[in-house]
C-alpha cells in the first residue's frame, strides 16, 4: 500500500514510524513547514512534498491525517473527494463533523478516527473484566488524567502549537480522548456536569482543568483532566457490585479485587517501550496496533473499532459538559 502522511509534527512522525514498523515503505509526507519535512526525510528516508496542489491523490491507497485538529476536516474532505480511506487523529471540534459523517456513509468511504487508548494492554484487560460481567454491573469510577503542558513538547514553546488555542486546547482535547475509551467500556452517561477553569500559567490562555461528574442509570462517576500535574498520571478506580479495578499507567499492572472471594488478582502488563524524547509510559505499541487496525479496515478485513458517529457522540458529551457551567 502507498500512504500519504498529512502533517509531519510529533504525531505525524509517529505515524510514519508505525507504518514502517508494519513493513510499509511507500510513504509520502506533506507538511507546510520546511523544518518538519527535512526532519522526516532525514529520520525516516521518506519522500516529502511542500504542497498537495499538484500531487496525484489517486495514486495513494490511504491517507493518514495528523494535522492540528482545526485542519482535520479539510483533509477528511480531501479524502472523501478522492474516495480514499483515511485515518484521522483524535477529534475535539464538533462543527461540520456530522456533515462529513453523512457524506462518508453515502460515498462508502472509510474515515477511521483515532482511539489509541483502546489498544493499550491495560485498557484491554479492564474492558474484558467489565464486559464479562462476573463482578456485576459497574457502579462508578474516578479517573484522573494529569500532565504538565510545557512537558508535552519540550522542544518548542506551548504557544507555538495548537494546544495554545482555546478551541483545540490541550485540556479540552484530552477530555474526549479519554472519554473515547471510557464510554466504550461502561457506556454513555445520561447527564454530565462540569467545573472548568484555569489554575496556573501553563504558557497559554486556556482552561487547564476540567472536572466532570457523569450520571449513568445506576452509577455516578468523576473524570478529572488537567494539564498542570507535574507528574504525568493516568489513575483509575472503577467499582463494580462485586469487585474493584485499580490501575495506574506508571505501574505495569491492573489490580482487581474480587469481593466474593476476598482476594486480589493482578494482571501484569508488558513494560512500555517509548520513542526517544517521550514519557516512558507512552509506549509505541498501542499506536502501531492502531495503525494496523486502520490498514485492516482499509483493506476490508475487519471494521475499525471507532467511527465518526462514535466520535460525534463523545464530542456532544464535551459540549454538554461545557454548557453545564
Amino acid at each position: 500500500m502507498k500512504f500519504l502522511q498529512i502533517g509531519l509534527g510529533s504525531m505525524g512522525k509517529r505515524r510514519v514510524r508505525c507504518l514502517q514498523a508494519l513493513g510499509h515503505k511507500k510513504i509520502v509526507g506533506f507538511d507546510v513547514r520546511e523544518d518538519r519535512r527535512q526532519e522526516a526525510e532525514r529520520l525516516y528516508g521518506i519522500s516529502v512534498v511542500p504542497a498537495l496542489d499538484n500531487l496525484d491523490i489517486s495514486g495513494f491507497d490511504a491517507l493518514v491525517i495528523s494535522t492540528p485538529p482545526d485542519l482535520h476536516q479539510k483533509y477528511m474532505e480531501l479524502a472523501l473527494k478522492h474516495g480514499k480511506p483515511s485515518f484521522v487523529e483524535a477529534s475535539v471540534l464538533l462543527d461540520g463533523l456530522e456533515k462529513i459523517a453523512v457524506n462518508a456513509r453515502r460515498k462508502k468511504v472509510l474515515i477511521a478516527p483515532s482511539c489509541t487508548m483502546r489498544f493499550h494492554s491495560a485498557i484491554k484487560d479492564i474492558r474484558r473484566i467489565v464486559k464479562e460481567g462476573r463482578y456485576g454491573n459497574f457502579t462508578g469510577f474516578s479517573y484522573h488524567f494529569g500532565n504538565y503542558l510545557p512537558d508535552w513538547h519540550p522542544w518548542e514553546k506551548v504557544s507555538d502549537f495548537y494546544v495554545s488555542n482555546p478551541a483545540t486546547g490541550a485540556c479540552r482535547e484530552i477530555v474526549p480522548f479519554e472519554l473515547t475509551w471510557i464510554t466504550e467500556i461502561v457506556g454513555f452517561p445520561n447527564d454530565v456536569r462540569a467545573f472548568i477553569g484555569s489554575t496556573m500559567d501553563v504558557g497559554a490562555k486556556i482552561a487547564d482543568t476540567y472536572a466532570l461528574t457523569l450520571k449513568f442509570d445506576h452509577a455516578i462517576a468523576t473524570l478529572l483532566v488537567d494539564v498542570v500535574s507535574r507528574n504525568y498520571i493516568r489513575h483509575l478506580i472503577l467499582n463494580m457490585e462485586h469487585g474493584q479495578i485499580m490501575w495506574r499507567w506508571d505501574i505495569p499492572r491492573v489490580n482487581l479485587y474480587d469481593a466474593r472471594q476476598r482476594r486480589r488478582i493482578v494482571y501484569e502488563q508488558p513494560e512500555p517501550k517509548a520513542a526517544s524524547s517521550y514519557n516512558k509510559n507512552i509506549g509505541e505499541s498501542m499506536y502501531i496496533d492502531e495503525v494496523r487496525a486502520f490498514i485492516d479496515a482499509a483493506s476490508g478485513r475487519k471494521p475499525f473499532p471507532n467511527t465518526l458517529e462514535d466520535d460525534i457522540r463523545v464530542l456532544k458529551l464535551l459540549d454538554m459538559a461545557e454548557k453545564s457551567r
